[in-house]
């Protein structure tokens, strides 16, 4: 690793892991291949039963492994690596994520340069296609989704240069202030995987912090997660299914005013009942309704939190939402049906938003 100065001084360097042996050397040698001081490099392993401890130990003797007894997600695994990270600014990585050798020092270039950021964000491009966008950060959907920017965009066709300021960040590859996210209280396992980003990033953004977008840092996005990533299909994860319907209603009700709430409550159930729709389509009712009523065990707590952000809040939530666009991977809306009723929601969508974003707030928004 190469000690040139960051900005922002030595890095920890904090690789999440669950089953990635197959992910982990290719990791591991960008992690290496990094330009800019890197104070140390963690391994935070959730009781893994494929070798993955053993072969970093093995392979890459200078990685601390912190080995979990148990997996308790990638939210648990990150927020262990901040707790034992030695310096301010950590570099939090999946373990299917390939850091470009600079990248590093452009996130903390750009960290440096704004005393209000505390994430910031590489593009991320897939491993198999670095010429096209996967995530690029994004805006807050009144639905509860992430308004993706650039998704599967073409990199030369891709909006946004140099360093552009977003809502929300995706925990592919982050730079991370480790200080004020443990103030925060770090990722909330409660997720457990999916929305887990989406809700950090919406307790960072409501204090008035900053995310940034490097246009110019790129990670290689490999595989994602199996059993719950999904790009190309055939079929929708059952286990993505569920933690979709729990997970999005944890994000609302922790996150969202009782105002918003209301006003927003049309659009909501009409993306509800499409929901449902899919979910039936793809065999995935029961896993839609177990994820549902997984919910309604956790409702209380999360009324709990919402309460407690609003002692910290400086936005409200009328000057964060927008209405679109509605993000869809290409293989959810494949085929002219799919593609029309997508359109037909999306539409919709915005249409109640015009309406909502008013009533809200009284200052429209995008």
């Amino acid at each position: 690793m190469n000690d040139d100065d960051t900005g922002i001084g030595p890095v920890t360097v904090v690789v999440c892991n669950y089953e990635g042996r197959e992910h982990l050397g290719p990791c591991l040698d960008a992690v290496g291949a990094l330009r800019g001081e890197v104070a140390e490099v963690l391994l935070v392993d959730n009781a893994s039963t494929d070798g993955s401890v053993e072969f970093v130990r093995e392979v890459y003797p200078h990685v601390r492994v912190l080995a979990r007894s148990s997996n308790d997600g990638p939210a648990a695994a990150r927020n262990e690596g901040l707790l034992e990270a030695s310096t301010r600014w950590v570099l939090a990585l999946d373990n299917d994520a390939l850091v470009a050798p600079d990248s590093l020092q452009k996130l903390a270039s750009a960290a440096a340069t704004d005393p209000d950021a505390v994430l910031v964000q590489p593009r991320s491009v897939f491993d198999h296609d670095p010429e096209r966008v996967h995530y690029d950060g994004g805006a807050f959907h009144y639905a509860g989704l992430i308004a993706l920017r650039n998704f599967y965009r073409p990199r030369a066709e891709a909006c946004g240069e140099g360093v552009v300021e977003v809502d929300c960040a995706v925990s592919v590859a982050l730079l991370c202030d480790r200080e004020r996210l443990v103030e925060l209280g770090g990722w909330d396992a409660a997720y457990f995987i999916l929305f887990e980003d989406l809700d950090l990033s919406w307790r960072a953004r409501v204090r008035g912090w900053k995310i940034l977008s490097v246009e110019d840092a790129l990670v290689r996005h490999r595989h994602g997660t199996a059993g719950v990533s999904f790009r190309d299909g055939p079929r929708y994860p059952e286990r993505r299914a569920f933690y979709h319907a729990r997970n999005r209603w944890r994000f609302l009700a922790k996150s969202f005013s009782a105002r918003t709430l209301f006003f927003a409550a049309p659009g909501l159930a009409l993306y509800e009942a499409a929901g449902l729709c899919f979910a039936l389509v793809e065999g995935n009712g029961g896993a839609w309704l177990r994820g549902k009523r997984a919910f309604l065990r956790q409702a209380r707590e999360a009324r709990g939190a919402r309460d407690s952000l609003a002692v910290d809040r400086r936005l409200g939530d009328g000057a964060l939402l927008v209405g679109g666009p509605l993000t869809l991977t290409p293989a959810v809306a494949a085929g002219g049906a799919r593609r029309a009723a997508a359109v037909l929601l999306e539409g919709a969508l915005r249409l109640w938003w015009v309406v909502a974003r008013v009533l809200i707030s009284g200052r429209p928004r995008a």
